[in-house]
């Protein structure tokens, strides 16, 4: 859709340009994130932690970080997600999706942070 609305709207104020190459890059990054979880951390985390487990969270934490600043990119892009007056259809569908998107993404990402992880890191850790 944000191609779609790229294309069709090319030109037209708030016209968010550059979303869809920021929406691709981030379907990657988030299949390469899922994977690291899948392989590597969650089995470890169902065996109740391991030695050393604290470097693929802080690789887990990282990603999150990137996720939040693509998030603030969206958000940039498409100033704040206000639609312009007129605005069609396929427009109002994506920034309703994407709405849900990153308040889901964003919610995901802080119980990771915030509630699973903590549980399997060594207290005092810096940034905690």
């Amino acid at each position: 859709m944000a191609e779609r609305v790229e294309d069709v709207h090319f030109g037209d104020d708030g016209v968010p340009e550059g979303l869809s190459i920021l929406l691709r890059q981030m379907i990657g990054e988030m299949e390469v994130h899922m994977k690291k979880e899948e392989l590597i951390l969650f089995p470890a985390i169902r065996r109740g932690g391991m030695p050393g487990i604290e470097n693929p969270i802080a690789v887990m934490r990282a990603d999150h970080a990137g996720h939040d600043c693509e998030v603030a990119e969206i958000r940039r892009l498409t100033g704040n997600l206000s639609l312009p007056d007129g605005a069609c259809g396929t427009w109002t569908a994506l920034y309703r999706g994407l709405a849900e998107f990153t308040a889901d993404l964003t919610e995901h990402m802080r119980l990771e942070n915030d509630v699973l992880f903590p549980q399997f890191e060594p207290a005092g850790r810096a940034d905690a």
